[in-house]
């Protein structure tokens, strides 16, 4: 796992840090994972699962035109690429 040293912070910092953490009753290091973690991936991103569940709803699709799709389909296994110079 991934280690980060942060050089430099402020003793106000340090402090506003610990009571904090104290707070949320854990470990500075703790709340100091939980700040990063919500700051690099927000609870409102996208999420491409939900976006295409949504975008099915809005043009309509069903679970029956999913089944449908899933008969229809080639399962025969694709060949293999050939290069032009192979002969």
């Amino acid at each position: 796992m991934p280690a980060v040293t942060i050089r430099n912070l402020s003793e106000a910092a340090h402090r506003a840090l610990k009571l904090r953490a104290a707070h949320h009753g854990r470990s500075t290091e703790a709340e100091i994972r939980d700040i990063l973690e919500a700051a690099v991936r927000p609870a409102d991103r996208l999420r491409i699962g939900s976006a295409l569940s949504a975008l099915s709803r809005e043009a309509g699709l069903t679970n029956q035109d999913f089944e449908a799709l899933e008969q229809s389909r080639d399962r025969t296994p694709a060949a293999p690429m050939r290069l032009a110079d192979e002969t």
